[in-house]
């Protein structure tokens, strides 16, 4: 179970009855009387992410936040949904004549400042289209999607961008700490040719040596890079600030794909983009 998962109560928590002006102290006030029941975390704050309608149920409105909370003297987050009609407040909203569950189906837009040239991977930045992806090369989805649309944006610059977002499942497969570093530092170098070709690398997934990763990235893809170089501070701040970008986009999983900056769900958006030949 993971470390939110303990802290956060699960989503079967009633609907209540709140104001029907949504403020931060109210948010608060819901998040800690029915939201978060373990009594060493603290709810310190909310960070309203985005607030959307439900055109088919009106009077519904969904809050997308993040909760900030204190646990063992460290700041954390975690994402909440709330939905809002009138002063009613629930943490689900499932419509069972359409089999939708409203909280696994939305995520914030995405702001401008997630469009920085530091993450353009493949594509112009002046594209019709904007795509971001938040991957880990290592996850077998990602693996089946991801190259897919990076072949895209290389492939037609003038119509995708492709921003590039790592997101490294530690638990599932540690030697992805290892390798998005190295891809960061690929990235820097002017190497995104690096990027793809690691996608295609077999490794043991839970392999941390550090010198077998490196002497296999090497072997696979021509690319060398030094312990010193994945370790400078300023990489793991990197890779960290990407982390960060994804609690701020509420993304769970890998891989997560926005296109225009609409959360993609079936991932698959991109190819109705591409110029039909």
């Amino acid at each position: 179970m993971s470390l939110m998962s303990k802290l956060l109560m699960s989503t079967i928590a009633a609907t209540v009855a709140l104001s029907a002006n949504v403020s931060d102290k109210e948010l608060i006030k819901y998040f800690k009387k029915h939201i978060v029941k373990n009594p060493s975390v603290k709810v310190t704050g909310v960070e309203v992410l985005d607030v959307r309608k439900i055109p088919e149920h009106p009077g519904w409105e969904v809050y997308l936040t993040n909760m900030k909370l204190k646990f063992k003297d460290k700041d954390v987050s975690a994402p909440q949904v709330v939905f809002v009609n009138g002063s009613l407040f629930s943490p689900m909203l499932i419509d069972m004549q359409r089999g939708i569950n409203y909280s696994k189906e939305l995520k914030p837009k995405v702001p401008v400042s997630l469009y920085d040239e530091a993450h353009l991977l493949f594509g112009n930045k002046d594209a019709k289209h904007k795509i971001i992806v938040f991957s880990d090369p290592q996850c077998p989805f990602c693996m089946e999607v991801v190259p897919e649309i990076m072949k895209a944006a290389r492939e037609h610059p003038e119509t995708l961008a492709l921003y590039y977002y790592h997101l490294p499942l530690m638990r599932i497969h540690p030697v992805s700490g290892i390798l998005v570093r190295v891809m960061h530092i690929a990235q820097e170098k002017g190497r995104n040719d690096v990027v793809e070709k690691l996608y295609s690398l077999k490794i043991n997934p839970r392999e941390t040596n550090v010198d077998k990763v490196l002497a296999a990235v090497k072997k696979h893809s021509g690319f060398e890079v030094t312990r010193a170089e994945i370790e400078k501070p300023e990489v793991k701040a990197a890779i960290k600030r990407d982390e960060e970008a994804s609690a701020r986009m509420m993304v769970s999983g890998t891989p997560t794909v926005y296109v225009d900056g609409e959360w993609d769900k079936g991932r698959e958006k991109y190819k109705s983009l591409i110029p039909k030949n």
